[in-house]
């Protein structure tokens, strides 16, 4: 048989990390084994459904790159099969009407099963109360519309949230009401913010696009994801997609709520940046740039980037640093490069000085700039870093950047000039 898993958001907000990250392990799973990962669309809410958030939904995903293998399912249009199988039960005895709506009858005795992230999982039938599968007005309730959805699609594994897993016993009642096998079931654990509480908008952005927004790059959001609650094992933390999918099993799904972390996601969008070549970034930054109102040819911005790409952890990161290089007007002492100042003005001043004399008549290449400003630095005697400071604060504001001689080139001969000489005068 065919692992066949979904992903059944509802479209009444966003596409939400727990959800993504619930989408990507499914996708994940029925990439490693060969199946089919199916998306259900669970628009029954109505009033709090929206056309808009269904696209949000399909475009989170889009960005991620997790790829749906039929048709989306609107659970909506499937009103009528869910009524159908209601009334089977009520004729079959299985569900009786109360006020108008019908109840199902849920038998007494031992509801089990093995799931696939916590072991054997068990309640009493006795301890569950009898639960109305069709209101009066003839709408479906959830455990029946998804017991119904998930057989008519024939899925094989239900991984979602353990905070699904008070549901579960309820629907493999109904499923063994309809005589149906059970699919696998497995319960993901919950993501909990830095505080150990359930993530939620007091700890920052919790929608995927929001992330997208932010400068996070789609590779680096589903390598953090996947590892929100699963192991690959060892200490591997950066994986492509293809190593993701090969090492993907239930077994590596933890049974404690992981944290999110916004430090470690930046800090693996950083490595994802530098593993990216300035190319492929260019049209990432341009728009970031464009707001910025700097302009610059393309070989000149991704000269840029590729500059500063390998110190930036997210690509509004990059835009704020090629802007810095490209346009003057971007530069702004930040508080450690006025503390440098602040120890030797004149020094500073006076470095600068000669090192506008140094590099009026030299070729602008690197190595050449490098050979100039190491030359210099030997006969005043001094540490090259003496040198190099006061240029990278006077061009960037900064205290860190790429190697000087390479900033120089990507700031360019004339502006670079031009600043230098800007920072002289400049009253500190």
């Amino acid at each position: 048989m065919t692992t066949r898993v979904r992903f059944a958001p509802s479209p009444t907000g966003y596409l939400h990390v727990g959800g993504t990250r619930t989408a990507l392990l499914n996708w994940l799973y029925a990439r490693h084994v060969g199946g089919k990962f199916l998306l259900r669309i669970e628009d029954t809410d109505k009033q709090r459904s929206t056309d808009e958030h269904t696209k949000v939904i399909l475009d989170g995903l889009t960005w991620l790159g997790l790829d749906w293998d039929e048709q989306p399912v609107f659970q909506g249009a499937r009103v009528k099969r869910h009524q159908e199988v209601a009334d089977k039960l009520l004729a079959e005895g299985k569900a009786y009407m109360e006020e108008g709506a019908i109840r199902f009858r849920l038998p007494p005795g031992e509801i089990a099963w093995d799931d696939a992230v916590h072991g054997r999982i068990s309640f009493q039938g006795e301890d569950i109360k009898d639960f109305i599968i069709l209101r009066s007005d003839r709408t479906p309730i959830y455990n029946l519309a998804v017991v119904v959805d998930d057989l008519d699609m024939q899925i094989s594994h239900v991984l979602r949230g353990d905070d699904h897993i008070s549901n579960t016993p309820k629907q493999i009642a109904l499923y063994r009401a309809l005589g149906a096998p059970l699919p696998v079931f497995g319960h993901v654990p919950m993501i909990n913010g830095p505080d150990g509480k359930k993530l939620s908008k007091r700890h920052g952005a919790t929608a995927v696009g929001d992330y997208q927004h932010m400068g996070i790059l789609p590779a680096a959001m589903r390598n953090f994801l996947a590892l929100l609650g699963w192991s690959p094992g060892g200490d591997r933390e950066i994986m492509t997609l293809d190593e993701m999918i090969q090492l993907f099993s239930f077994a590596g799904i933890q049974q404690k709520a992981a944290i999110f972390d916004m430090t470690k996601l930046e800090w693996m969008n950083g490595q994802y940046l530098s593993a990216t070549p300035a190319e492929d970034l260019l049209p990432l930054v341009a728009p970031e740039l464009e707001k910025l109102g700097v302009k610059g040819n393309a070989e000149v911005v991704v000269k840029a980037i590729a500059a500063v790409k390998t110190r930036s952890r997210t690509t509004l990161d990059v835009a704020r640093q090629v802007a810095a290089r490209l346009d003057a007007k971007h530069v702004q002492l930040d508080d450690k490069a006025k503390q440098e100042i602040a120890k030797d003005p004149a020094g500073y001043k006076a470095s600068l000085e000669a090192s506008v004399a140094a590099l009026r008549d030299t070729d602008w290449t690197p190595d050449q700039l490098e050979r100039r400003l190491r030359a210099l630095a030997e006969q005043q005697g001094v540490a090259a870093g003496k040198i190099f400071q006061p240029i990278r604060i006077a061009l960037t504001g900064g205290t860190v950047s790429e190697p000087v001689n390479e900033l120089l080139s990507v700031v360019g001969k004339a502006a670079a000039l031009e600043r230098l000489k800007t920072a002289i005068t400049a009253p500190r």
